[in-house]
């Protein structure tokens, strides 16, 4: 059952990143297309769709499927820093989760009031933390 749990937890884990990377790019281009424009409003249906039918469940599940290994295995949380430090990053990851979803709010509102540049600068937040995650996760440095 482990490995079962473990499996559904990569692909959730692959999917919300894969939301992660793409939201923040469409936000970029949103901020380009007029207000009330047909391409805006396209944005806004694209944007409500990847957050509520792929990133959030996609992120429950990858929580639901990581606290379950913890709970069938609760020996990997003895001696291991780098799950602690995972755990960590896996907290920043949804905060940036959440920031995105206030921000698509924005969008979804006609209030957003930041530049292009700031959505790039974002963008690059998951995939920093998803370096952090993988070599904490297979290196094991600690």
């Amino acid at each position: 059952m482990y490995l079962w749990i473990k499996a559904i937890h990569v692909i959730a884990v692959i999917s919300w990143m894969a939301g992660l990377l793409y939201l923040p790019r469409l936000f970029v281009y949103h901020c380009a297309a007029p207000v009330g424009s047909p391409q805006s409003e396209t944005f806004k249906v694209m944007e409500r769709r990847l957050l509520r039918a792929i990133m959030n469940p996609a992120m429950i599940v990858a929580w639901a499927c990581g606290l379950a290994m913890i709970t069938l295995d609760p020996g990997l949380l003895k001696g291991a820093g780098w799950l602690h430090a995972k755990l960590a990053l896996v907290v920043l990851m949804t905060v940036a989760h959440m920031a995105m979803a206030r921000w698509r709010r924005d969008f979804a509102e006609d209030r957003n009031t930041r530049p292009q540049r700031f959505y790039r600068i974002a963008n690059e937040v998951p995939t920093l933390l998803m370096i952090g995650i993988v070599i904490l996760v297979i290196v094991r440095p600690f």
